[in-house]
């Protein structure tokens, strides 16, 4: 069986760090660790168990960014991918759509058997370069997977959903997203990440892809969440039950 998994990946600050608003009312990122989306990095062990159990055959690993975006490529590569692809964007910061143009662009001369992209990035939350790349390329898509396995010439899909979960089966090539379920990363070795220099990495400019990224939006302010307020202490539970049913908790439960 020759399959190819391609899994889209994002450069977000670390998980671990805490972001602050700068005096500009931008997200100061200067000196942050920066790493790779955790959605991607689940989808990225899954498709690479799935090379080891001989369901495909190659993974390649694919960014939209500037030239930085190197290193959590080449972080992608020591965790077992084969190749990695930096579509160059310069300074335009691209949005979902334009992501997905230029995934679906990259595509028409590079044939997958599946995408497999984190259902989100954990800097915007956005989640839709999945839904509109498998728009754009017409294919079947499943989103939120928390499971996923071959099943003759398709796959078949554990999805959340609004009554629980799903099972989807999808014939042919696919795009699937994932959830934090669907896999857990595997630690990365110094060894690997000496080996993964190796491996190549290629640079292709978002304008030779007849693709100008772009946003459709605009952010309007970007500040700090607000101070919590201090919390109360009450005696005992009865005490508890009138502070609750004074702030109609009771009321909007149903209760």
């Amino acid at each position: 069986m020759t399959k190819r998994i391609l899994v889209p990946v994002k450069r977000v600050v670390d998980p671990n760090v805490r972001v602050r608003v700068n005096s500009s009312g931008a997200v100061e990122t200067t000196g942050l660790k920066m790493s790779l989306n955790p959605f991607d990095e689940c989808a990225l062990e899954r498709a690479l168990r799935l090379k080891e159990a001989g369901v495909a055959t190659r993974v390649t690993v694919l960014t939209c960014g500037r030239a930085v975006a190197q290193d959590v490529l080449r972080t992608a590569l020591a965790m077992g991918a084969d190749d990695a692809v930096l579509i160059d964007t310069g300074d335009a910061a691209p949005d979902s759509l334009s992501i997905a143009q230029l995934l679906h662009a990259w595509l028409a001369g590079n044939a997958c058997d599946l995408i497999l992209c984190g259902k989100q990035a954990i800097d915007d939350d956005i989640g839709g370069v999945a839904a509109m790349l498998a728009g754009l390329l017409d294919w079947p898509q499943a989103l939120n997977a928390s499971a996923l396995e071959a099943d003759a010439d398709g796959w078949l899909v554990t999805c959340g959903d609004d009554a629980g979960t799903a099972v989807w089966k999808l014939d042919g090539p696919a795009v699937i997203s994932a959830d934090l379920r669907l896999a857990e990363p595997r630690h990365v070795t110094l060894p690997n990440l000496m080996k993964a220099k190796q491996k190549p990495l290629a640079t292709i400019a978002a304008d030779t892809l007849g693709v100008a990224p772009g946003s459709r939006f605009d952010v309007v302010r970007v500040s700090d969440p607000p101070a919590r307020a201090a919390g109360i202490k009450v005696p005992d539970a009865a005490a508890l039950i009138d502070a609750l049913a004074g702030r109609n908790v009771f009321a909007h439960a149903g209760a």
